[in-house]
């Protein structure tokens, strides 16, 4: 089926993912919008998205709707709930979850859309807004290949590294979850290497620049660390909330105890972003993640970090 023939496509969840998802969908698509924000759906307008009155029209008639929601309650809710669609979706459509919500729910969901003729793709994404816009997600999909075959083309508009993990909605879940246990203790590193090269009177840019150049490296680094430096000066944009990680990571966790599997290091990334949290951090950034583990940088110094060294002050050979 050409793009320009495709039904139209219903986003529901216009934050900060869905609405740079809608926008990019609908260079190609025919595209509604809703979310039960007023403010959301007006940004929504302003960015050329049109949008329904409730979340049932903008499903009417869509052929595929596309969940961009926060967690699994939302998920229930949008589907299931006093107001949920389920009941306008068209026979013959799918519906394309785009969240972070773990493996439990989803064999019930699919189970109760199927009874409506309905396909549920597990199609969990990362990349962040930006990424959205520019159609450069990374999207893990489980999902019946009929089913994939339907949304083939709008998850394509969006990812550039789709990777079909599985055949069963849920695949897609569990490997989202490998994911994001990586992703959160990589941020957590990440703020702590970064908080010691402080305290040990390095230069945090500098030593950022050295770290990204060598074998310590990584995306996460790279990503967060600058604005882990910056949100010290005032703060950064909002582009993954912290508690967007305290949700992930409780989902690693509930993962692994459900596999038998330890999952120490995840345990540890964890109770950071829990702090942080309960610190009030959790609407922040999750590059504030730092400021758990040092809520101040080292007040500025004259000396140069080797010379607090042994043997720097009077010329000894500090290599070793």
């Amino acid at each position: 089926m050409s793009e320009q023939l495709h039904p139209p496509v219903a986003v529901l969840g216009l934050g900060a993912m869905g609405l740079p998802m809608a926008r990019r969908l609908a260079g190609a698509f025919p595209v509604r919008g809703f979310d039960p924000a007023d403010a959301l759906r007006a940004a929504a307008e302003a960015a050329g998205i049109p949008c329904a009155d409730s979340a049932a029209e903008a499903v009417g008639g869509a052929g595929l709707v596309l969940l961009a929601v926060r967690n699994a309650a939302q998920v229930e809710e949008v589907l299931f709930g006093a107001t949920g669609v389920a009941g306008a979706l068209e026979p013959g459509a799918a519906v394309v979850m785009t969240s972070t919500v773990g493996v439990d729910a989803v064999p019930a969901w699919t189970e109760r859309l199927a009874a409506l003729g309905v396909d549920l793709i597990d199609a969990p994404l990362s990349g962040g807004p930006l990424r959205a816009a520019e159609g450069d997600l990374l999207i893990v999909v489980g999902a019946d290949p009929s089913a994939l075959a339907k949304a083939g083309p709008v998850l394509r508009r969006l990812a550039s590294t789709l990777t079909v993990v599985g055949a069963h909605p849920g695949d897609g879940q569990a490997m989202k979850t490998v994911n994001q246990l990586l992703c959160g203790v990589h941020i957590a590193a990440a703020a702590e290497a970064l908080a010691l090269a402080d305290a040990l009177g390095l230069d945090q840019k500098l030593a950022l620049a050295a770290l990204e150049s060598g074998a310590a490296a990584s995306f996460m680094l790279a990503n967060r660390g600058p604005r882990m430096i910056k949100g010290y000066d005032g703060g950064v944009d909002v582009l993954s909330r912290l508690d967007i990680f305290v949700k992930d990571l409780g989902i690693v966790g509930a993962a692994a105890r459900s596999a038998g599997l330890a999952a120490p290091v995840a345990a540890a990334a964890e109770q950071l972003f829990l702090l942080g949290q309960a610190q009030g951090l959790d609407s922040e950034d999750d590059s504030a993640v730092i400021r758990v583990i040092a809520p101040t940088r080292r007040p500025a110094g004259p000396l140069d970090p080797l010379s607090t060294r042994k043997g720097a002050a009077d010329g000894q050979e500090t290599a070793g």
